[in-house]
């Protein structure tokens, strides 16, 4: 598959595992932390454009509400 036809997911992973490979030490560090805590990469890939929107709505609304009613 050329570079010019992938999709952004496909880019994104391909960058990432460039990166990888240059940097070993990090990645071992990056793979602990990553294994225990998730990343939010995952989390909004997964998602996609329109999950990521619900869910930064969902924060905002959440602050929102708290606000008014723990005040």
């Amino acid at each position: 598959m050329s570079k010019d036809s992938e999709t952004p997911e496909e880019r994104r992973e391909r960058l990432r595992q460039e990166e990888w490979k240059d940097n070993l030490g990090g990645n071992l560090n990056d793979s602990l932390n990553r294994g225990n805590n998730g990343s939010l990469v995952d989390l909004v890939g997964g998602l996609g454009w329109k999950g990521t929107g619900i869910l930064i709505i969902v924060i905002v609304l959440g602050f929102i509400v708290y606000s008014v009613f723990f005040r």
